[in-house]
């Protein structure tokens, strides 16, 4: 299967997973990435423990699609990053137990800057190779590094780039990112797009369709919606102006349905200065089963990303048959093939992110030919099955390497 025949000969690899978020604590994409990635990997034979943060009720440890999690505690802390500081000494204490009493580990993987510290620490103390997967950096989400927090962080990413054997990335978008940011060289670095469980969005035939959606629309009104944080970077405020104009095209049969929890509220002021608030639903935190329901109702998916390493809530809208519209920023054209698999306007350019609504609402017919060819290209390019094949080739090849090494 691989070079040489090196996995036939291996067999099974032992990898420690550490990422600062997994279900049911989930902050941002890392959550459903970890998530669904490594259930397919132990389908190929290897044996993941992947240590994370304790949560809520969830258990210490847990065996869940194969996969092995270890949640260790976390004290508390006076502001974030001392919490991260401890989330590391936590990490770093209780993967040294596990690796020597579990013992035989292969590799250490490390998901985005805040577990490096003990990714680090690890790699270094039991001398064991390091991949590393960044999935969004400092620089790029503020065009640059204009502060000494940005700094920090920034530094800590280059640290964690550095120290990893190889380092992946979820497009193409992100080497080049990586390399100008970092100067990371180019063959250090693998592009392994993200994934997504589709067969996690089909309609419910039991499902009440109608009266789920009379929650969020009238019966005549059209619904867009946006899910996603409510940072700066996500460009939330640029939909609200392109929708003033959708709008007024759709003689009011509209309704722009915002998803996402954080603060609101310079949002709302916003619809309200725009005149629009009454065609504008913030709801708040919305469950994922309650968010599989609603995407099967909507009409047009809206993400005006300012910045967007990879996208994947354009896969989740892919998976759910609502066509998308996105912005040409980051990742976005690679994930999503303009006027094939739905619509790319111009980053931070309203007028152009209406016309790309108006052009899903208005011609049916497009709207459907874009979601049959989306969910096609969900199995060739993004199926976490064939994602998994591509980053094992990635842990073969570092151990590989690294049974070339005097450390091995």
């Amino acid at each position: 299967m691989y070079k040489d025949g090196f996995a036939e000969d291996r067999g099974l690899m032992k990898i420690l997973v550490l990422s600062w978020e997994f279900p049911p604590r989930i902050v941002g994409g890392i959550a459903r990435h970890v998530a669904e990635l490594y259930p397919e990997l132990v389908k190929l034979g290897q044996e993941i423990h992947l240590m994370t943060v304790e949560f809520g009720e969830a258990p210490a440890y847990e065996l869940v699609d194969g996969v092995h999690i270890h949640r260790v505690p976390v004290t508390g802390a006076d502001n974030f990053f001392h919490w991260v500081a401890n989330m590391n000494n936590s990490m770093g204490y209780h993967g040294g137990k596990l690796i020597e009493n579990e013992g035989s580990f292969d590799l250490i993987h490390a998901h985005d800057w805040l577990v490096g510290d003990a990714a680090i620490a690890l790699k270094h103390h039991f001398k064991l190779p390091l991949v590393a997967t960044i999935h969004a950096t400092e620089y790029g989400r503020y065009n640059g590094i204009h502060t000494e927090t940005q700094g920090y962080i920034a530094s800590k990413e280059a640290v964690l780039i550095y120290n990893a054997w190889r380092v992946i990335v979820c497009t193409n978008y992100m080497r080049y990112e990586l390399q100008r940011a970092f100067n990371t060289p180019w063959d250090k670095m693998d592009v392994v797009y993200n994934g997504i469980r589709s067969e996690k969005k089909q309609r419910n035939p039991n499902f009440d369709y109608e009266n789920f959606r009379r929650r969020f629309a009238k019966d005549e009104e059209k619904i867009i919606y946006y899910v996603g944080r409510m940072s700066h970077e996500k460009g939330v405020s640029v939909l609200l102006k392109a929708v003033t104009k959708v709008f007024w095209e759709m003689q009011g049969y509209a309704k722009l349905v915002i998803i996402g929890g954080g603060n609101t509220h310079h949002l709302e002021t916003q619809a309200w200065q725009l005149g629009i608030f009454n065609k504008c639903l913030f709801t708040g935190f919305m469950s994922d089963e309650d968010l599989d329901k609603f995407q099967t109702v909507a009409d047009c998916a809206v993400f005006p990303s300012l910045y967007e390493p990879f996208g994947i809530v354009a896969l989740e809208s892919f998976a759910a048959r609502v066509p998308v519209v996105v912005s040409n920023t980051g990742g976005f054209p690679e994930v999503v093939q303009h006027n094939k698999t739905g619509i790319v306007t111009y980053a931070n350019n309203p007028d152009s992110l209406a016309w790309g609504i108006l052009e899903v609402l208005k011609n049916p017919d497009y709207a459907k030919q874009l979601t049959d060819n989306a969910y096609e290209d969900l199995e060739i390019r993004f199926s976490w099955a064939k994602l998994a094949q591509q980053t094992q080739v990635v842990y073969e090849l570092v151990y590989q390497q690294y049974c070339q090494t005097t450390w091995a």
